[in-house]
């Protein structure tokens, strides 16, 4: 189990990345809070605890890698960024903005620790793919992360680079899928369900871990874990479209939407309150 003071830690700043994430989106007045707040934890971890990086250095050769293959979620992305230090927290305000830097999507071009652009959904896992293979060939010991969403497994892009990962033997490739079961129309089974996610993926013969993607415990035992494994490695995260906010959980509608005025005082309020509860 993790220690209860770095986990508490994590809890605080996981909060702090969704306040960002519902701060961007309302002063965007567009933009996806819902898919953004599923993966604020698994962001939060990743950044804050267990990747190679440095802020000061975003460029740095030796550093981890990260793709957000659901490019659409780049409000979590920038709010984590932000609150690790790559730029100011007060730049999140500006999102979608003209002029900012922080565009619909990621931009690798101009923001600092964005390590690929993304969007089109199902290029961001061939890109890491393409990281992880490159750091075998050249023998470099950087790691490779990437999250994808449940919705974006139905295009077949996915798939084509999970047989070249397994082929390759990435193993040092990490694929987490956001698993929180709603995509823009609805739910992934009346759209076009890419279930069992799981079996798909032993299928294509990747190690394969199921998880709670909101408990910093499970999500580090299964880092761990993915590091004694010879083969790519996927973990399925089961999370809640718009985790934190109440009115915004698992409600198809805060897929692309963003919170008027009202709304946005109350998600906050909801967001401090957890925050002083901890």
């Amino acid at each position: 189990m993790m220690d209860k003071i770095k986990k508490t830690e994590l809890m605080k700043k996981a909060l702090d990345v969704r306040m960002g994430i519902i701060e961007g989106v309302h002063a965007a007045k567009s933009g996806h809070p819902g898919g953004s707040l599923s993966c604020a934890d698994i962001l939060t971890y990743l950044y804050f605890e267990y990747m190679k990086i440095d802020p000061k250095n975003p460029k740095a050769e030796d550093r981890d890698r990260f793709v957000l293959s659901k490019g659409h979620a780049a409000p979590a992305l920038y709010s984590v960024l932000a609150n690790r230090g790559y730029f100011p927290v007060e730049d999140l305000k500006t999102l979608r903005h003209i002029g900012s830097v922080l565009q619909g999507h990621p931009d690798m071009k101009h923001i600092p620790g964005v390590d690929m652009s993304s969007g089109s959904l199902g290029q961001g896992i061939s890109t890491a793919c393409g990281m992880a293979l490159s750091a075998k060939h050249f023998g470099n010991d950087y790691r490779v992360f990437t999250i994808l969403g449940d919705g974006e497994l139905e295009e077949g892009q996915v798939w084509e680079a999970a047989m070249f990962a397994a082929n390759k033997n990435l193993s040092n490739l990490v694929a987490f899928v956001d698993f929180n079961n709603l995509q823009i129309d609805g739910t992934i089974d009346e759209v076009n369900s890419a279930k069992p996610i799981d079996k798909k993926f032993e299928a294509f013969n990747w190690h394969v871990i199921t998880i709670n993607g909101h408990d910093f415990d499970e999500i580090e035992a299964a880092l761990k874990e993915a590091e004694t494994v010879d083969k790519p490695v996927a973990i399925v995260a089961n999370t809640v479209k718009g985790k934190g906010v109440s009115f915004m959980e698992n409600k198809v509608s805060w897929h692309g939407s963003a919170p008027n005025d009202e709304q946005y005082e109350e998600a906050l309020a909801e967001l401090k309150a957890q925050y002083e509860e901890i």
